[in-house]
């Protein structure tokens, strides 16, 4: 078949493909495809950005079912003269077309590892490796790394290679409430993805913009919101079934584990709903094999086949998890990462007052000749332990609360002896607590002397973290410290910070971004473990106190990598304040809290991480189980070396969820085929593999100035543009068109920066990372002033999309270069049937006199040996186009025939890791059916082909195993290559002479 006869017979509707950066006409209006993907029943889903006068700038989302989208027939291409300075136009249209064109399925090394505003750690760039080594059929995996080694930059450069292969237009991100900014600053100010933060404010002011029972969702293309605001499923369930994602990313995964809970609920409706899906936890686990294999079965419904029994290579292309203790991380991290400094126990004497309640709890609470407690539940004697190593405060609420519960509970049961026992009890535990004051607390006073010594006070910039327990503790010490360090009047309701679950998430936010900024008065942040996961706290701050000590391993390592993580300066010091009583039997802080702080820094340095110390993996599981421990009269040695509710191994396996806290992953292999090129930074563990990109310009600084120029010949009055050439900085005032584009930045950040009115952008990396350093010296906003220009900035797009409409629908260049013969320079593109490339090519053909057509795939080397550059010459060359585009038909003819004869070889390194998967789906199999795949939630992600556990082989679970796997080969078939290729006319070199 002829090109004329197979583009007569293009593919049109439903089985069209439409590659970003080519033009459609749609409603007698041309468009600029952004990017395209399949829909269920609709055909194509085409986003689009106008390109004629009527639309230009216009954004817009067409189905092929629904409106008749034509693909503009190559045959017709006219060619036009160009007369711009050194063929100007013509050079950044070739470079804006190569620049849109998204990279091929096959193409898996990395293509802006290099680009962003991050340090070039290979180890931080392997998880997007994994994303992309084909390994699983789509993107998914569970990021879980230990605490501190930045899985937030991790994720953010994976999405940056998915935008950059056409797979990220629609992002999802699902944080707790409390990391939301965080999150949404990192992303914008490393990499330039820009979200829209949708806190508890945020949504309700999108829900009254939008029109009445609109999907808040498709409002933003790239959104952030908490885990808490989305899992109601009343308000938000039926909108999220609605739409489709790109990539969904959810913090903290961890927290979707718990089968029926409203977030695993969430989980499995997300899941179906997206290609990419990325779960990050630093505890990835619970301790419990199917609870984790049903996270696992989020990303990968056939990745385990006994939910009960498997290891960590089963799911090595789906996990991927290192330690600071990790050979790779060890090595690149010197210089990087301030070694940890020692955990000191500080030991208080308990004062009079406080040893008349030890004596108490003692006596009565917590005998230690074994006689029965006063309380009829054996676990509270020591949550009033607790409370009371917390503060007096924190005790007199506890025995408050717990004098109201008795008091229903005795009108209901009448005269009951026990419950009047224990009120009397409580009365007289409550009066000790009340009669103390702040100068009976022992350690408030250790605090203030450990607050003094830090150089925490007036005058002074040293900062440090508080970390208690008790809302009740927290508050008493942000209201009585910062007065008694000598802060004064608005200084001292300003010194301090209280941070807890019961804030609101704009509350919790506030508190961490002030806690960040040098020049906020903030210098004490007195929190509770609600700051435990996810938050950084290390930017002005290298000093924890513990006031009272957390009874989990777990925990007290979440709180202490809130200052010991990537990018800490100074060797991050901890202390833990550790009361003693010299009352008989009286269980203090050195029973507990001390050996924990010990064990601990014992476990850090020795594995990287002590989640695997009690085989427990959570921390209120560990809690619970060390209680019990000490009510059997074990020590809390013995509890730690064999704990009181380890699961009981009924294999002879020994604990094989251990293998997933160690390093898995540490080196995944890359794929290799076309990911040569230069190798990443660092060393230790080999480089990451680079993508092959075409370029036609040496930088993107060279494309910005000529497109500059080109676009905007009078830019210096038009835009207002003023640059500096020492620093790289460029100023100027946007435009409507890039105004209208700037909606997709954060609000925040577009209203304290006033980007409506003047833009500062640079492509320097160290003055922008200088600005980012400034703004968090700043005391009025954690944004940059200056962002860097990276490939994915709203700028650049603009730019790049100005540059592509500056020639017509259908019209392509002519050249006059160094070439002996006319040549057509021929954009390939292969798809599969989600509309995504599979195989890019960019031909350079060459008509001979013979009538055959000689073919080179490498078009940039074309260029490059015709002299195609900066420096060419454009002698205006009145050249006859009509004779010129004659062979045009025979040069389409070639370039199909030649894409033909490739195809099988291209395809190959695509059809291997989907044959392979394939394969596993045919020996996949699951015995039973899991109480998790049993739900409404699990049963919808099956049906989905995605985000839920298999049933097992027999009735309804067979049945729905069964579909699960067609729905997954069907997926896998739907990854191959498809239908003929799509031709595109770039440009034609004619000879200079």
């Amino acid at each position: 078949m002829t090109a004329e006869q197979s583009l007569a017979e293009a593919p049109s509707g439903k089985d069209a493909q439409y590659p970003p950066g080519a033009q459609v006409l749609v409603r007698d209006e041309v468009w600029l495809v952004r990017n395209s993907s399949r829909t269920e029943h609709d055909g194509a889903r085409i986003e689009v950005v106008g390109v004629s006068d009527f639309v230009r700038d216009q954004e817009a989302i067409f189905l092929t079912e629904l409106d008749e989208v034509e693909l503009l027939d190559p045959r017709k291409t006219r060619l036009v003269r160009d007369d711009s300075p050194h063929f100007r136009r013509s050079r950044l249209f070739l470079e804006a077309v190569l620049r849109k064109t998204a990279l091929p399925q096959g193409e898996r090394g990395l293509a802006l590892a290099d680009s962003f505003l991050l340090d070039p750690l290979p180890y931080q760039q392997r998880p997007a490796q994994l994303a992309l080594s084909g390994r699983n059929l789509r993107p998914r995996m569970l990021i879980a790394d230990v605490v501190g080694l930045g899985k937030t930059l991790e994720i953010g450069l994976t999405l940056a290679e998915l935008i950059r292969r056409g797979r990220g237009e629609r992002i999802l991100i699902v944080t707790p409430q409390h990391v939301l900014e965080q999150f949404q600053h990192e992303l914008w100010t490393r990499f330039a993805i820009p979200l829209v933060r949708l806190d508890s404010v945020g949504i309700e002011r999108i829900q009254r913009e939008i029109p009445a029972g609109r999907n808040p969702f498709t409002y933003f293309k790239r959104v952030i919101i908490s885990i808490d605001t989305l899992k109601n499923p009343d308000q938000y369930k039926h909108h999220l079934e609605r739409i489709r994602w790109d990539a969904v990313v959810i913090d903290e995964s961890h927290n979707l584990i718990n089968a029926g809970s409203l977030r695993n609920q969430l989980a499995h409706t997300l899941a179906p709903q997206t290609d990419a899906l990325i779960l990050a936890s630093a505890t990835p686990h619970n301790g419990d094999a199917r609870s984790f294999a049903e996270l696992i079965s989020l990303l990968d419904p056939a990745a385990i086949r006994d939910p009960a029994h498997y290891r960590a290579e089963d799911i090595e292309h789906l996990f991927i998890r290192r330690t600071k203790i990790s050979p790779e991380v060890r090595e690149q991290m010197k210089g990087q990462w301030a070694d940890r400094g020692p955990s000191r126990s500080v030991r208080v004497a308990a004062t009079p007052a406080e040893e008349r309640i030890f004596d108490e709890l003692a006596s009565v609470w917590l005998p230690a000749d074994g006689s029965p407690s006063v309380s009829d539940s054996s676990l509270f004697p020591y949550t009033l332990l607790k409370s009371f190593l917390s503060s007096h405060r924190a005790l007199q609420t506890t025995a408050t609360t717990r004098i109201k519960t008795l008091k229903r509970k005795a009108r209901e049961a009448d005269d009951d002896q026990a419950v009047a026992a224990e009120l009397t009890a409580l009365h007289r535990l409550r009066v000790l607590a009340d009669a103390m004051t702040d100068d009976d607390s022992g350690k408030l006073g250790a605090l203030l002397e450990q607050l003094r010594e830090i150089g925490v006070g007036p005058g002074s910039d040293t900062r440090v973290v508080v970390f208690s327990e008790r809302v009740q503790t927290l508050e008493w010490l942000a209201d009585v410290v910062p007065a008694a360090l000598g802060f004064q009047g608005k200084a001292a309701k300003e010194a301090a910070r209280v941070m807890h679950g019961g804030l609101s998430d704009e509350q919790q936010m506030q508190c961490v971004e002030d806690f960040g900024l040098a020049d906020t008065p903030v210098r004490i942040l007195v929190t509770g473990d609600v700051a435990s996961e996810g938050v950084n706290l290390h930017r002005q701050c290298h000093q924890l106190i513990h006031f009272d000590m957390p009874w989990s391993l777990i925990r007290i390592e979440q709180r202490n990598g809130r200052i010991d993580r990537y990018g800490q300066a100074r060797a991050p010091e901890f202390r833990a304040l550790i009361l003693t009583s010299e009352v008989d039997g009286a269980k203090d802080d050195t029973l507990v809290a001390e050996r924990l702080l010990l064990r601990e820094d014992e476990a850090h340095r020795t594995m990287g991480t002590a989640e695997a110390v009690t085989g427990l993996y959570r921390a209120e599981a560990e809690e619970r189980s060390l209680v019990k421990d000490l009510l059997r009269g074990r020590t809390v040695e013995e509890s730690l070396a064999d704990p009181y509710e380890r699961p009981a191994a009924d294999d002879g396996m020994d604990d094989f969820l251990a293998d997933f806290l160690g390093s898995v992953g540490d080196e995944p292999a890359g794929d290799g085929e076309s990911a040569e090129g230069e190798a990443g930074g660092g060393s230790g563990g080999g480089s990451v593999p680079r993508a092959q990109v075409p370029r036609l310009f040496t930088s993107t600084r060279e494309f910005l100035d000529e497109a500059l120029r080109e676009v905007f010949p009078d830019a210096r009055d038009s835009l207002d543009l003023s640059t500096d050439d020492e620093s790289g900085l460029l100023s100027f005032v946007p435009p409507p068109d890039l105004v209208h584009r700037l909606k997709a930045l954060p609000p925040d950040y577009v209203r304290e920066q006033r980007l409506r009115e003047r833009l500062l952008v640079t492509l320097n990396r160290r003055l922008a990372e200088h600005s980012l350093q400034r703004a968090r010296s700043s005391g009025t906003s954690s944004w940059p002033e200056i962002s860097l220009l990276t490939d994915l900035h709203p700028v650049v797009e603009w730019l790049t999309d100005k540059v592509l409409v500056r020639l017509d629908r259908q019209e392509a260049p002519v050249v006059a270069a160094d070439v002996d013969r006319t040549t057509f320079l021929v954009q390939g593109v292969y798809s599969n049937a989600q509309g995504r490339p599979t195989v890019v090519k960019w031909m350079a053909l060459t008509p001979q006199e013979d009538g055959e057509v000689s073919v080179d795939d490498d078009m940039v080397a074309v260029l490059q040996r015709a002299g195609v550059g900066p420096s060419m010459a454009n002698p205006s060359k009145p050249y006859d186009t009509a004779r010129l585009a004659e062979p045009l038909p025979r040069v389409l003819d070639a370039a199909e025939e030649f894409l033909e004869q490739h195809r099988e070889a291209w395809d190959a390194p695509l059809r291997g890791p989907i044959e392979e998967y394939k394969q596993r789906l045919g020996d996949w199999q699951q015995p039973t059916l899991t109480a998790a795949s049993a739900t409404p939630g699990a049963e919808a992600g099956a049906d989905a082909g995605a985000g839920a556990p298999a049933a097992g082989a027999g009735g309804s679970g067979g049945t729905r195993a069964a579909h699960t796997r067609d729905s997954l080969v069907s997926l896998a078939d739907s990854l191959l290559t498809t239908g003929r290729p799509m031709l595109r006319v770039l440009a034609v070199l004619a000879p200079a002479g």
